[in-house]
């Protein structure tokens, strides 16, 4: 079993990596709540804005930070495109087929990664990692410093706008009942528009800090949606901040099984496993809660 301080520096990344599943959850659950849609691409649509970001800056010589920029926009409007093409005629469908029909469009974006950048390795490196502070013996950089903040900022900003805002009251009447809400005069499309933009715009960020948090690597990066998904299930695709919570708790889990040598190959099983734990525990405690109403 390693040492306390073998573990310190993987709490940091953690954290880290918790922070942007929780955006990423933030921004699944978002979307999910305005227009009944999981989507499944959200991290093959991060990942293609940060290959196009590393291209940008190593191969047509773009000032970073409008290449950056260019990664998160991207996430908003290829996600926002698919919304208005395919959303109204997924509008009635079940909730697993709008989720199947957004994994085909993670495998076109994962095999168009493949097919323009190859397998080859790459590395996106962001100013803020070259700058950091000590905790200890422990070195943080400042990326990992805004991973963790801007999942928790992200989460209680989009708390308030679906709380205060007249497009987040929109949002929350959308996800209660689409064809009383359309009665009532709100504009659908323009809300649900709102939704996918949004939740595209977020894919993009979590995107480009992925990147440098785990590697620039197409796999690797569409596939991190699960964790979020995961963090998403947890919060039964309702809360954001228990999204926040559970976000964080796999990012931990997943980092610090690392050092464990004899477990640290099944690490990526983590959010599988604490989602199933989770749901069942869940669903238990409901079943329990509602038994004792009904006394």
């Amino acid at each position: 079993m390693p040492s306390w301080q073998d573990f310190q520096p993987f709490i940091v990344t953690g954290l880290a990596l918790g922070g942007v599943y929780s955006l990423s959850g933030v921004g699944m659950v978002v979307l999910y709540r305005a227009t009944g849609v999981l989507n499944l691409a959200f991290g093959a649509v991060g990942a293609f804005g940060a290959f196009l970001a590393w291209s940008l800056i190593n191969d047509h010589g773009w000032p970073e930070g409008v290449s950056y920029l260019v990664c998160v926009l991207f996430g908003g409007v290829v996600t926002l495109a698919y919304g208005m093409a395919f959303g109204p005629p997924l509008a009635g469908r079940d909730p697993l087929v709008k989720a199947v029909a957004t994994l085909g469009l993670a495998l076109i974006l994962l095999g168009a990664m493949s097919w323009i950048w190859s397998d080859k390795a790459r590395s996106m490196v962001l100013p803020t990692t070259k700058h950091g502070f000590s905790v200890g013996d422990v070195l943080v950089n400042y990326t990992q410093v805004i991973g963790l903040a801007l999942g928790v900022a992200v989460t209680v900003v989009t708390a308030a706008f679906l709380r205060f805002s007249k497009l987040g009251t929109a949002m929350r009447a959308l996800a209660d009942d689409r064809e009383i809400t359309a009665a009532l005069g709100v504009p659908v499309r323009r809300v649900e528009a709102a939704a996918w933009l949004g939740s595209g715009l977020l894919s993009g960020a979590a995107g480009l800090l992925f990147s440098n948090l785990v590697g620039l690597d197409a796999a690797t990066l569409t596939f991190l949606v699960i964790s979020s998904v995961a963090a998403a299930l947890i919060a039964r695709l309702r809360s954001l901040f228990m999204t926040l919570a559970a976000g964080m708790f796999i990012g931990l889990v997943n980092a610090l099984a690392t050092p464990i040598l004899s477990i640290s190959q099944y690490r990526d099983m983590a959010p599988f496993v604490i989602a199933t734990i989770a749901l069942l525990f869940l669903s238990r405690h409901g079943t329990l809660s509602t038994a004792k109403g009904a006394r």
